[in-house]
């Protein structure tokens, strides 16, 4: 489909420039043996970055960036062998060239304000991945969505059809996408859809302190006279809104700000979170342990 809003600027990639996440039990000889690894096999380090967790018994992370002339052909070997020093370190890692572009899809449902802000970032080239589809349980979208050349896909949601709409997600998803994005979708994600998908779906809410559940927040919100307004990007898990936190940010607000206020100001925040998180996702700068986030900002 012609994109009748422009063409996408196409962010080229380094051809031999790959990335790699490393978590394992802290340890004498970590940084050392996989500085080695990569010198041995011709790889140049362009980027380092660690953590740990307690030098004494601790959790160690890292995310190297480095290039590998003919990364490509040399892929399979390069990890093969590399599994060698994983099981020395009891590692868990995954290697990313940064060619292969991420695919995304984007869950929505009537408010637009995250979807277009990823949109914004993708047609700039600023968001270095592939946007796959959009999926809505509304059509309201689609006039939105389709001028960028994204295909989009009404799946209609209801108490009676919550198991074909699942059925139909994943049949449009399967091998198709690498991170689901729910961008203000307001449905809630079976935890069969999620165990497929699991640390690879990213949510965006509203964060209040007090927290409001249930209908109208901002309005319980400035009803308390809230002085801090935020939101929070963060994994899906089968515990509602308690996945790992990604992002957050927050605004002080005052007893000057109305209901709707509070909601412009709301939006604002929760598009700027969440285009963070997938921009830190889709450049592989985020580790998870247990029901945490380590972020390489």
């Amino acid at each position: 489909m012609e994109n009748k809003l422009g063409s996408r600027p196409q962010v080229t990639g380094h051809l031999s420039r790959a990335r790699m996440l490393i978590s394992c039990p802290d340890q004498p000889g970590i940084v050392a043996g996989v500085s080695q690894f990569l010198y041995e096999h011709d790889a140049n380090i362009v980027q380092s970055d660690q953590y740990t967790m307690d030098p004494e018994g601790g959790m160690f992370f890292i995310r190297i960036e480095f290039d590998l002339p003919h990364l490509d052909a040399r892929i399979d070997a390069f990890e093969r062998d590399f599994q060698q020093l994983a099981t020395k370190f009891n590692m868990s890692w995954n290697l990313s060239p940064v060619s292969h572009k991420k695919r995304l899809a984007i869950f929505v449902s009537k408010e637009d304000h995250c979807l277009l802000e990823l949109l914004w970032h993708w047609r700039a080239g600023d968001l270095d991945a592939d946007i796959a589809m959009v999926i809505s349980n509304h059509d309201d979208m689609r006039g939105l969505v389709e001028p960028f050349g994204i295909p989009y896909y009404h799946v209609p949601v209801t108490p009676d059809t919550k198991k074909e709409a699942e059925r139909r997600h994943l049949e449009l998803l399967e091998g198709q996408v690498d991170l689901i994005i729910l961008a203000r979708y307001m449905q809630i994600i079976p935890q069969t859809f999620i165990e497929h998908y699991n640390n690879r779906i990213i949510n965006i809410h509203h964060s209040f302190l007090p927290a409001f559940v249930g209908g109208k927040p901002y309005a319980q919100a400035h009803n308390r006279g809230v002085k801090i307004i935020g939101a929070t990007a963060h994994y899906v898990t089968e515990e509602l809104d308690g996945g790992p936190i990604i992002e957050q940010d927050v605004q002080r607000v005052s007893h000057r700000d109305s209901v709707d206020d509070l909601k412009r100001i709301g939006r604002t925040i929760e598009r700027t979170v969440l285009a963070r998180a997938v921009s830190w996702h889709v450049e592989d700068r985020i580790l998870v342990h247990e029901n945490k986030t380590v972020v390489f900002k």
